[in-house]
């Protein structure tokens, strides 16, 4: 029997490759912050499961890993990072549909001999849910069953499904017959087939809920995978409620000139759905992304609905791996740490397909220690955070910063602070002993709410409208909505939400900040009530308004406006006999600027504690409440005298041109 050499020839050509350049230069293995050991059994090819703590300690791209053989002399290797191949989609060569005993019989012939994994339906069609058969021929008139009772659907809010899945085999004719007997038959187009493409090694991943939000419309679930620098496959999520769908987004923290956005690297559909008995659901939100942060942010839009209730979320993350010629048994070392060591390069790319179809020993790294002789290089991620001096004699209040262990800290603001800061926040400082703390700043994308007192303001000389005067616990909040409640069964009015604010003479005047129709029928649930603010308001009370017609005056309660958050990300120590300051409220201050961008990824990947403000206290500055009414001839006094002026001088001009009478 003649035997196929080829793959010995190739591996051999491989090893000697690997021989070859099997010892490099030494390197100062001082200069990197954890290690790694691995015990390789014998001498040969090697592969290493990389696990989360070591793409946590490394670089985002792997190019600070090092692996030293027992003697301490760098090793070549090879960073593998498998990725799923999709199959490929192919239109059907004949679609032919017909109606028949109240079934929708959808003919496909296939014109092609390769395996098929699956057929996807196209319809112009809107919410329909139907239970399908799929069957598969080879001549078309013999027919064997390949998926029964499968549900194809397009609900609304976007969830669809009209794929449907079946063992992989080759088939020349596929039959779909579509059940109508519960709802009218549904237009179907066309059709595609897929074929089957191939995985990837994955494995599960836990993650933590470390926070949930309630925003109105919106569930804000903030993850924490357990690492850095993850190759994340998916998302899922458990639920025990069995009838929903709900549009999900991911979205991860990056840092930009503006401060920390919220990037969103996926988005899906998700819903549990039941048909004759069956349970359909898809729960899984696709990634194949590398999040490079330990953190993720999972956002649930459930528009008019309640909170969906989630009991767990789960990761799925792809696996690399590192692959090496151990050119004998012992105790490797695996270093990784270092911020700013060049990438390696090992020219080892050609053999990346030869290497990755190559029999090798599979081996775990022991658990990841600190290197006791690491030296941390002088860069701005280990030294102290600090930036230039500053003369706090602008700035009108300041509040103390509380925190209680040493490391990256979150302070979100209240409402107190966002309305005496500028819109842009650029007057924030962070100061300990008149030195400027350098900080990152962050806007999710949620709000705060704020309950609020309201009461109603009769207006005698119009009996037929309705106001509400509501109190605000500060001046000038950047406010962004009105939610109220109301237990009225039937109306629909136009409310009006304003201000009344007083102008540089002294005069008051209605100032408008939004305005939105209610409409509630009877037999509807009840519902928030919702006005969108269309500019900040300058004053600390409110006014709603409607016009009740011929009709009786409605009912509201449960009163509360909402602010967006603004949290500010710094590093710092606790130090009790010199605290730190936060100062705000300086109009002509500058937007800071500051080189924490150098170790922004540092400062995203770190765990995070949170920093509380104390109470308010007035500076030396004018600590005067920004957006209260203002007096009469308040910023006017220098415009009424410069206009006297100038109308006693016209009056002298003119009585210079005027001609002089002549005395008789």
């Amino acid at each position: 029997m003649k035997t196929n050499r080829r793959p010995f020839i190739k591996l051999a050509a491989c090893a000697t490759l690997l021989a070859c350049v099997a010892r490099v230069h030494a390197i100062a293995p001082d200069e990197w912050r954890t290690r790694q050991s691995l015990e390789v059994p014998s001498a040969g090819l090697t592969r290493v499961a990389l696990p989360p703590e070591t793409l946590d300690a490394a670089r985002p791209g792997l190019e600070d890993l090092r692996l030293l053989d027992p003697a301490g002399n760098e090793v070549p290797f090879l960073i593998e990072r498998p990725v799923p191949l999709p199959g490929s989609i192919r239109r059907a060569k004949d679609f032919r549909c017909a109606i028949e005993n109240e079934a929708t019989i959808l003919t496909v012939e296939t014109g092609t001999t390769e395996p098929l994994a699956g057929v996807s339906l196209e319809t112009p069609g809107s919410d329909f849910l139907k239970p399908v058969r799929v069957e598969g021929s080879h001549d078309g008139t013999n027919w064997q069953e390949l998926a029964k009772d499968q549900p194809v659907f397009r609900l609304p809010r976007g969830a669809e499904k009209l794929r449907i899945q079946f063992a992989e085999s080759a088939w020349e004719f596929l039959r779909l017959t579509i059940d109508d007997r519960r709802a009218q038959p549904v237009p179907f187009t066309g059709a595609q087939l897929f074929t089957p493409g191939s995985g990837a090694p994955s494995k599960g991943l836990p993650v933590t809920i470390k926070s949930r939000e309630e925003n109105p419309g919106i569930t804000r679930l903030e993850l924490d995978l357990g690492a850095a620098n993850l190759p994340l496959a998916s998302l899922q999520i458990e639920t025990p409620e069995p009838l929903f769908t709900r549009t999900v987004t991911v979205a991860v923290p990056e840092v930009t000139e503006s401060g920390i956005i919220e990037q969103v690297i996926g988005q899906a559909v998700i819903y549990k759905i039941g048909i004759d008995g069956k349970n359909e659901a898809k729960l899984i939100i696709p990634l194949e992304k590398q999040i490079r942060s330990r953190a993720a942010i999972l956002t649930i839009r459930n528009e008019d609905s309640p909170p969906l209730p989630i009991s767990d979320v789960r990761a799925v993350r792809r696996l690399n791996s590192l692959t090496f010629l151990a050119r004998e048994p012992g105790r490797f070392t695996l270093l990784a740490g270092n911020n700013q060591c060049p990438a390696a390069r090992y020219d080892l790319s050609a053999l990346a397909l030869q290497l990755k179809s190559a029999a090798a020993v599979e081996l775990n790294p022991a658990p990841l220690s600190e290197n006791s002789d690491f030296k941390a290089p002088e860069t701005l991620g280990s030294l102290n955070l600090t930036g230039s001096p500053l003369d706090t004699a602008g700035w009108k209040f300041r509040k103390t910063v509380q925190f209680s262990r040493p490391g990256v800290q979150q302070l979100e603001l209240d409402s107190e602070v966002l309305a005496e800061t500028r819109g842009d926040t650029n007057d924030l400082r962070l100061v300990r002993e008149k030195q400027q703390l350098p900080y990152l700043i962050d806007r999710p994308p949620i709000s705060r709410a704020i309950a609020l007192n309201a009461s109603p303001d009769v207006d005698l000389k119009k009996p037929s409208r309705s106001r509400w005067s509501i109190k605000l616990p500060h001046t000038a909040i950047p406010l962004t909505r009105l939610v109220c409640n109301s237990s009225s069964e039937l109306f629909q009015r136009d409310m009006q939400l304003w201000e009344e604010v007083t102008d540089e003479w002294g005069d008051k005047y209605s100032r408008e900040l939004g305005r939105a129709i209610w409409k509630q029928t009877p037999g509807h649930s009840k519902k928030e009530f919702v006005i969108e603010f269309n500019q900040t308001p300058v004053t600390d009370r409110l006014f709603l308004e409607t016009d009740n017609g011929d009709n009786t005056a409605i009912e509201l309660h449960d009163f509360r406006c909402y602010y967006p958050v603004v949290r500010l990300v710094f590093k710092a120590a606790p130090d009790a006999s010199n605290p730190l300051w936060l100062y705000y409220g300086n109009r002509n201050a500058s937007a800071p600027r500051y080189d924490l961008s150098l170790v922004a990824n540092q400062i995203l990947r770190a765990e995070k504690s949170i920093a509380t403000a104390g109470s308010e206290e007035p500076t030396s500055g004018k600590a005067s409440k920004q957006g209260t009414e203002e007096t009469p001839f308040r910023g006017g006094i220098l415009f009424w005298g410069a206009l006297a002026i100038v109308v006693i001088a016209l009056l002298f001009l003119v009585a210079r041109l005027l001609p002089k009478t002549e005395e008789k």
